[in-house]
């Protein structure tokens, strides 16, 4: 594995297709990249950040992008949502074409305290009246992290690990950045040895970082799913024979009373079933939103016109809607 984040960083032959990732190096996504497509047929591009992504696929710089869309225990990712919502018409031709799900497993990664001592809960697990039967983190650390004054990570993986630092960390400044892997270099960086950075063992690796806990994320099943973007629609891709799912967006009038359920109303009547929900804001009429919808089935392998049914049916409620792609499940059940 760390050879192939070595062979994929930021380097590539011009004659593959290239595929850019929400980096850097060594991040989830990154890996959830090289799962997806094979080093030895395509490049690979770190961006900054997740609209990094969207801007290199749109302009062409990259033939797919990979981002992360939702995590089992912390829900939705807000910024690629908004992305999709696309408000100023920026990334008219991206297209959701795949899926992609990897296990997440955090890691509390550092520099070790040159004094060791045991490692004290914080109070958050410590019975109270109010809360008899606190929740125990899964992990305990494997050396003192009394000297720890900040922690980088993205939002999500905070998000994820919320029992952990409520028992070891309550209290200790948190630091949103860019991804987990960004965490991890901005910690190499400190020379203080007070930083601290939730990343993957790989990041820890990579950047020559103790690792001052392991799996400190509150659930052993936490799944964070991605997608595969590209530039329009690929019009040769071969029907397998599996289960599809697509996704749009659309804007209903809020004025009129059950506008949303009459959209929602579409996929029922056509027996098609929703796998998410979600919603942001228009950002043009306070408290109005963009609604996103997932559903099974697929405009381009619609042999009994389900899906055709329902969304021409939806024209008539939704002010604004957008297919933003279609692709296989890859979700096990």
């Amino acid at each position: 594995m760390e050879h192939q984040a070595e062979k994929s960083n930021g380097r590539h032959d011009s004659d593959h297709p290239v595929v850019s990732f929400l980096g850097p190096v060594s991040s989830y996504t990154h890996q959830t990249a090289l799962q997806r497509f094979n080093d030895n047929e395509y490049g690979f591009e770190p961006a900054s950040s997740i609209t990094g992504v969207f801007e290199a696929v749109q302009s062409g710089a990259a033939d797919f992008g990979v981002v992360p869309f939702e995590n089992s225990t912390n829900g939705a990712v807000i910024f690629t949502l908004d992305l999709l919502a696309d408000r100023q018409s920026m990334y008219a031709d991206i297209s959701v074409c795949d899926e992609a799900y990897l296990d997440v497993s955090h890691y509390l990664l550092g520099h070790k305290a040159a004094v060791t001592s045991s490692p004290e809960m914080s109070g958050a697990s410590t019975p109270t009246s109010l809360i008899p039967s606190p929740l125990k983190p899964r992990s305990k650390p494997l050396s003192s992290i009394k000297h720890i004054k900040r922690i980088y990570t993205h939002p999500q993986a905070f998000g994820q690990c919320e029992i952990f630092l409520g028992a070891y960390l309550k209290g200790i400044e948190r630091i949103d950045v860019s991804s987990t892997s960004k965490a991890a270099e901005l910690v190499k960086e400190d020379k203080t040895g007070t930083s601290a950075a939730i990343a993957s063992s790989l990041a820890a690796e990579i950047h020559g970082l103790d690792v001052l806990a392991k799996a400190i994320e509150d659930r052993e099943d936490n799944t964070t799913r991605f997608f595969i973007l590209r530039k329009g629609v690929d019009e040769t891709a071969k029907h397998t024979g599996n289960p599809t799912k697509s996704l749009i967006s659309f804007t209903v009038d809020h004025r009129s009373p059950g506008a949303l359920a009459d959209v929602l109303e579409c996929f029922r009547n056509k027996k098609l079933n929703l796998t998410s929900i979600n919603s942001r804001p228009t950002r043009i009429v306070p408290f109005q939103y963009i609604f996103f919808v997932e559903f099974e089935g697929s405009l381009r392998h619609d042999p009994d016109g389900r899906v055709k049914g329902a969304l021409s049916d939806l024209e008539k409620y939704a002010q604004s809607w957008r297919l933003l792609g279609s692709w296989e499940d890859k979700l096990v059940r």
